[in-house]
């Protein structure tokens, strides 16, 4: 895959599924990006993740290099204006600003729509993506100690939140 410097972000469709999961795929089999082992089938992301809040980066030719998309932390009242995200740039796109831009459009949309934390939990050993986060305004919460096991090991999980200062 070869990377454009051009890209824009646009809404995440069907159209764009296959290539979604295999950036999803691609970032679970690095071992530092989720607790999953392998990436849904595109009815269980879709129905998953809220459609208002998933982006994809494409480059000139339409190709994929990135997306970003949340879920709903609860379905508590109290929670309404909380979500959790996940943001995955193809391998061989990163370097070039597509992680930021699309947490940029995620925060421009859940602002739009009055959600005031955005919240992830990443791997301590993700260093890219935490500083990716810290440079668009999250911040870590702590760090829960051994919360899951992945492929055998118990692992810790750095909470990270951003909340808006406008909503």
């Amino acid at each position: 895959m070869s990377t454009a410097d051009e890209y824009r972000i646009t809404a995440m469709a069907a159209e764009h599924a296959h290539q979604v999961l295999e950036i999803y795929q691609l970032g679970t089999d690095e071992g530092n990006a989720t607790f999953e082992t392998t990436a849904p089938g595109w009815e269980e992301f879709n129905a998953a993740k809220l459609p208002e809040h998933r982006y994809v980066a494409l480059d000139v030719t339409g190709r994929v290099l990135g997306w970003v998309a949340a879920v709903p932390v609860s379905d508590r009242c109290a929670y309404v204006g909380v979500i959790e995200h996940s943001v995955y740039v193809h391998p061989d796109a990163r370097g070039h600003g597509i992680g930021a831009a699309l947490l940029r459009e995620l925060i421009r949309s859940t602002e739009t729509a009055g959600i005031w934390t955005i919240q992830s939990g990443i791997f301590p050993e993700n260093t890219a993506s935490l500083a990716l986060h810290q440079k668009a305004g999250f911040r870590i919460v702590g760090t829960r100690e051994r919360i899951g096991q992945h492929h055998g090991a118990w692992r810790d999980v750095v909470l990270i939140e951003r909340r808006s200062p406008v909503v």
